[in-house]
């Protein structure tokens, strides 16, 4: 999975659109191998994009859990930590 995509279920507050536009993104991108595509491509790449941001807007809103949500800045705080570990020199 590409490390630039983000677990978006079961925070508080939610995902915002702009979070699932930006998974998307990272999404497409992976998976086209564009970081940019040429002009003959671009609309079906924000067409992808679009598709898929949509097609998580929706999963997110199905989810159900019982767990609560986790919050950000904690979540947060543990990646920082888990990043110093790996990369101590």
């Amino acid at each position: 999975m590409c490390r630039n995509i983000r677990p978006l279920h079961n925070f508080a507050p939610p995902a915002t659109e702009e979070e699932v536009r930006d998974a998307a993104l990272q999404f497409v991108r992976k998976v086209s191998g564009f970081a940019k595509p040429s002009q003959a491509n671009a609309e079906a790449f924000e067409r992808a994009v679009e598709t898929i941001a949509e097609a998580t807007m929706r999963m997110l809103d199905d989810y159900v859990t019982a767990a609560p949500p986790k919050d950000r800045e904690v979540e947060a705080a543990k990646a920082r930590a888990r990043s110093a570990d790996r990369y101590a020199a």
